[in-house]
C-alpha cells in the first residue's frame, strides 16, 4: 500500500473523523475490562514490574487463570444493563499474555492451560448485546526480550515493531468489524517515529477503515485519553477511570469496597464528561474466574436504571457547556435544550439559575414530563413550586429540562452579575 506522509495522514483522518466517530460521540459511556494473569494475584495489574517477577515464575500464574465460559457474556450483560454502549477489553496487557489464539505470541490463553480464545468470546458477547467493540493493545511488553532493548538497539526495535504490528494484525483480521483500537503505554519510545506508528497505524486502518484509534501511539489519531481524571480536552476525549482509584485489575471485593464508586459518583462523572464534550470509559477488573467484582454490580445496575429514565441528558450530540448553573446543579446542552442535573433538592421549593442570555420558553421534569413553574428576570431563571420530595427515586439526582427560544447562551462565571455585567436595570425588575 502507498503510505502517506504525516501531514497527509493527519489530513485524511480529519476528513473522515466525523463519519467514523459519529456513533462514539453519541454513545458517551463505555466499559473497560482489565483481565490478565495479574487477576490471579489479586493485587495490581503492574505486579510483574512492581514486584520484580522473573518471567518463568510469572508464567506459572497461567495455571490459576480459569475464566468461566459465560464470563464475557456476563460482562456484556452488565454493560448493557448499566446503559453503556461499547466495551474495551485488554487483549494483551504489559505482562505480554495474549487473551486470544495467537499464532504470533505462544504465551496466550489458548496454549496456557485455559484452552480458549477469550477475545472471541468477548466479541461474540458484545455483538449479542448490541455493543460496539474495542480492543486494548499495549505497546509495552515486559516479557518480550526486545521490549526494553528496543530503546537502544535498532535491530531489536525493528523486530519489536514487527511483533506489535503482527499481534494487532491478528486482532483486526480474525474477528470481523472492530470499532476501537485502544493503545496503551508507548514506553520505552518517546516519539511516534520510535514506534513507526505512522506506518503501522496506516496499515492497520487499511484492515479496518472505520476504526477509531486513541492517541497513545504518540500520534494524535482520533481521541485523547485522560486517565483517572475528568479534565476536558479541546478535541474528542475519553476519560478512562478505575472503579476504585487503586487498581485496574481485580482486588479483594471486601477490602476495596470502601474505596469504590457508588451510583451517584458515577453519574457525577457522566455529567463531567457530558459537559466537557467527552466520553466515560469506566473499568471493571474481573477475577481469575472472570467474575465481575461484587462491588461494581449494583452501582452499575443502578446507573442503568437511572439512565433508562434520564438518558436524554447523556446520549446524543451535546454541546460543551459550563458545568454549573447553580451551586447545587450542573448541566448538559443539546441546542436550545438545557438539562439541569440537580444534586441537592431545594428545601423551599425553589431553584434559581444564573447566567442565561437566551429567552426561556418552558421547564419540566425529564423523567415524568411534569411542567415546572418558571420565570426569567434578566439573566436569572426562577423555578418555583417544585415538589416537596425529591422526584428521582433511584439515586436522588433529578434532571430538569429547560427549553429556550434559541440555542442556549450563557456566561460561564456570573460573579456578581448585576454589577459585573452592567445589567442593573434588568436585575431591578
Amino acid at each position: 500500500m502507498k503510505l502517506l506522509s504525516k501531514p497527509e495522514y493527519l489530513e485524511h483522518l480529519d476528513s473522515t473523523r466525523d463519519e467514523r466517530m459519529s456513533w462514539w460521540r453519541e454513545a458517551r459511556f463505555g466499559m473497560f475490562v482489565h483481565l490478565g494473569l495479574y487477576s490471579v494475584l489479586q493485587r495490581h495489574e503492574w505486579a510483574f514490574a512492581f514486584e520484580d517477577w522473573q518471567v518463568d515464575e510469572y508464567e506459572k500464574l497461567a495455571a490459576g487463570f480459569k475464566i468461566e465460559k459465560d464470563a464475557a457474556s456476563e460482562w456484556a450483560k452488565l454493560a448493557k444493563a448499566a446503559g453503556m454502549k461499547y466495551m474495551v477489553l485488554t487483549t494483551r496487557h504489559h505482562e505480554g499474555f495474549s487473551l486470544w489464539d495467537s499464532k504470533i505470541n505462544p504465551f496466550n490463553s489458548m496454549n496456557c492451560g485455559l484452552g480458549r480464545d477469550i477475545v472471541r468470546e468477548f466479541v461474540d458477547a458484545c455483538r449479542a448485546e448490541g455493543l460496539r467493540i474495542g480492543f486494548y493493545s499495549s505497546l509495552m511488553d515486559w516479557r518480550h526480550p526486545d521490549g526494553g532493548r528496543s530503546a537502544y538497539d535498532s535491530a531489536a526495535r525493528k523486530r519489536f515493531q514487527d511483533y506489535i504490528y503482527a499481534l494487532n494484525e491478528e486482532l483486526l483480521t480474525n474477528y470481523g468489524k472492530i470499532d476501537i483500537l485502544w493503545y496503551d503505554v508507548a514506553h520505552p519510545m518517546e516519539s511516534h517515529e520510535g514506534w513507526n506508528s505512522l506506518e503501522i497505524n496506516q496499515r492497520l486502518r487499511a484492515l479496518q477503515p472505520d476504526i477509531i484509534i486513541n492517541d497513545r501511539s504518540l500520534l494524535p489519531e482520533d481521541f485523547g485519553t485522560p486517565e483517572e481524571n475528568l479534565i476536558a480536552e479541546k478535541r474528542d476525549w475519553e476519560a478512562c477511570m478505575t472503579f476504585n482509584g487503586i487498581s485496574w485489575g481485580y482486588l479483594d471485593s471486601a477490602q476495596v469496597l470502601p474505596y469504590s464508586y457508588n451510583a451517584n459518583t458515577i453519574i457525577k462523572m457522566l455529567n463531567s464528561v457530558c459537559a466537557g464534550g467527552g466520553n466515560l470509559l469506566l473499568n471493571i477488573g474481573p477475577d481469575a474466574q472472570g467474575q465481575i467484582p461484587k462491588e461494581a454490580i449494583e452501582p452499575l445496575k443502578t446507573v442503568g436504571r437511572w439512565l433508562a429514565k434520564n438518558g436524554d441528558c447523556v446520549y446524543g450530540k451535546l454541546q460543551r457547556v459550563m458545568r454549573y448553573s447553580s451551586g447545587v446543579c450542573s448541566c448538559s446542552i443539546k441546542g436550545s435544550t438545557l438539562y439541569v442535573w440537580n444534586w441537592i433538592w431545594p428545601h423551599d421549593g425553589e431553584l434559581i439559575l444564573g447566567g442565561f442570555k437566551s429567552k426561556l420558553k418552558s421547564a419540566q421534569l425529564l423523567e415524568s414530563g411534569m411542567p415546572i413553574e418558571c420565570e426569567q428576570k434578566g439573566w436569572r431563571i426562577f423555578l418555583r413550586n417544585l415538589p416537596n420530595t425529591i422526584p428521582d427515586k433511584e439515586v436522588g439526582i433529578t434532571v430538569l429540562v429547560l427549553d429556550f427560544e434559541n440555542d442556549v447562551e450563557y456566561e460561564h462565571f456570573p460573579g456578581t452579575p448585576a454589577l459585573n455585567r452592567g445589567k442593573i436595570n434588568e436585575y431591578a425588575n
